[in-house]
């Protein structure tokens, strides 16, 4: 079992995963159909896509937890 300190990296590393599998997919179908190599398509996209959205939530998350802290209620 992998210690509950990583529990927040392995969030957003997973996290990161399915959002850019889900906007890459999208983004190819809206932009050249379903038809015709979309898997490759996609997954060309994918490649670039996933480590740009972990390196946006690495550097993304800290900067909006404070956001949240400051609107959120102390209750």
């Amino acid at each position: 079992m992998i210690s509950k300190k990583y529990a927040q990296p392995l969030f957003m590393i997973f996290m990161s995963f399915g959002i850019s599998i889900i906007m890459s997919g999208v983004v190819v179908a809206i932009n050249t159909s379903l038809y015709d190599g979309f898997i490759d398509r996609w997954f060309y996209s994918w490649m670039f896509a996933f480590p740009v959205a972990l390196i946006a939530a690495f550097t993304m998350a800290p900067l909006i937890r404070s956001l949240v802290n400051k609107i959120v209620s102390k209750d």
